[in-house]
């Protein structure tokens, strides 16, 4: 893998495909909980051959709703910091642990555009979390170039396959 920005989910299959299999050697489950990715980190594990060995679920939280009702993260916490937020991104990968049957959850939380952005938060602001159980909770906060809705997206599905791999080490 180089550090291109990949042109599209093709270009994100050898990671993938590393992931399932660095998951399936240690016999662990992963979910994901996803917002600005619409469901794409799944997607794109899902689309390996093999990869139910791996994959247990994938929650798609585009809404505040959906990560409260969910993966149970907090109004409260999402009116206080933002859905766009470390804190945000921690509760849900937590979430998406607690109510699956994975070893390891990623979660994203991000401003793909080509709005929503503010000075505080530009177009290309994206959380990570990666939950371990009975481990802490990891976090990357990521400032991707605003080149567009697809290349974020994209940029974010590869940081979260490489965050799941981080985690297993």
């Amino acid at each position: 893998m180089t550090d291109k920005t990949p042109d599209s989910l093709e270009d994100l299959t050898p990671l993938a495909v590393t992931v399932l299999e660095e998951l399936i050697a240690r016999k662990k489950m992963v979910a994901t909980a996803e917002s600005c990715t619409g469901g794409l980190i799944c997607g794109t594990l899902t689309e390996i051959s093999g990869s139910s060995a791996a994959v247990d679920r994938g929650f798609v939280t585009y809404s505040n709703e959906a990560k409260s009702e969910l993966l149970g993260v907090s109004p409260d916490l999402i009116k206080k910091v933002g859905a766009v937020s470390k804190d945000v991104a921690i509760a849900m990968a937590e979430g998406a642990l607690a109510r699956s049957h994975a070893d390891i959850a990623v979660s994203v939380t991000g401003i793909a555009g080509p709005g929503g952005g503010s000075a505080e938060k530009p177009v290309g602001t994206v959380h990570v979390a990666v939950a371990v159980r009975d481990r802490p909770t990891a976090h990357l906060h990521c400032w991707f170039a605003d080149r567009g809705r697809k290349s974020i997206r994209l940029e974010t599905i590869r940081t979260a396959l490489t965050s799941i791999l981080n985690a297993l080490d």
